[in-house]
């Protein structure tokens, strides 16, 4: 990895990770993928908040490994998984950074949806 810059969150790119006790619900192809009232929103420059959710939260039997990875400098290497329940649509909607910075440790064992590739996230 030593190609790969890393960066530290800071006020030119802040990021920030808190608990969301409200209940966070995924559904894709119709079935709730995920439940839980453990996530955690990050906040990351002026993109939108992302809810992390415990995988423990998460029906990981509903998800398939894919082959894509992505890099970020701020959390490290992604992995992806696709909701086959979901059809095409939900190729790659599910992100998780298994071995995240020392920065980022909090989202370990968390993934993440992207909310176009589910039917919905919902906070209740």
């Amino acid at each position: 990895m030593a190609d790969k810059p890393i960066k530290i969150p800071g006020p030119d790119h802040p990021i920030s990770i808190e608990p969301n006790r409200s209940r966070v619900v995924v559904k894709a192809g119709g079935i709730i993928i995920a439940d839980t009232r453990d996530a955690l929103t990050l906040r990351e420059a002026s993109y939108p908040p992302v809810q992390y959710i415990p995988r423990r939260d998460v029906d990981m039997a509903a998800l398939t490994r894919s082959e894509q990875t992505t890099y970020c400098p701020y959390k490290g290497d992604a992995s992806y998984y696709s909701i086959p329940a979901g059809g095409d649509r939900s190729i790659n909607a599910v992100w998780t950074y298994e071995t995240p910075f020392e920065a980022m440790a909090r989202i370990k064992d968390y993934v993440a949806f992207y909310p176009d590739r589910v039917d919905e996230i919902k906070v209740i």
